[in-house]
């Protein structure tokens, strides 16, 4: 049996370099503090200001005007592709902070969308049709990473011979 190859190419990056990518930051800070209460924004300017203090910002998106034509062409299909953009988008951004890390350069994949969108946007005239997903913001390592705590393998896999 074979599957129709959709190769739909509906990521789409925005690549936030110097003043942009501060700026990005600052836009995200202020969102923050209208709506974190003022008691608990200390942590949240902390955290922000770890992200303004990289070098950059990837800005990963989906066109979903793409989206919508390939539900168009393959109505068998219509469900799944909102699915499978966010698994290719998934990848992408795997991709990118693998090639990062690769250079030397620590990257953080962040997620302060819905929040941001109009903002990000106006600012840097993002078209409409662009949805963000995620934000990996960049730079210099200025520590190692911490521990993580990983459930056992044998409940996150199942192998069958």
């Amino acid at each position: 049996m074979r599957r129709p190859r959709f190769n739909s190419q509906s990521a789409r990056v925005a690549v936030l370099l110097s003043e942009q990518h501060d700026k990005l930051w600052n836009i995200t800070e202020g969102v923050l503090k209208a709506i974190v209460p003022e008691d608990q924004f200390a942590s949240t300017a902390q955290r922000i200001d770890g992200f303004r203090s990289g070098y950059g910002t990837v800005l990963f998106f989906e066109d979903q005007t793409v989206v919508e034509s390939l539900q168009g062409q393959f109505p068998t299909y219509h469900d799944r592709f909102p699915i499978w953009s966010q698994h290719s988008s998934g990848m992408l951004q795997f991709i990118v902070w693998t090639a990062l890390e690769t250079e030397g350069l620590g990257a953080s994949l962040q997620h302060y969308n819905p929040l941001i969108d109009e903002k990000v946007r106006a600012e840097w005239n993002i078209p409409a049709t662009w949805e963000l997903v995620a934000q990996l913001p960049f730079g210099k390592p200025t520590a190692p990473v911490g521990d993580k705590q990983f459930q056992p393998l044998d409940e996150r896999v199942k192998l069958y011979r």
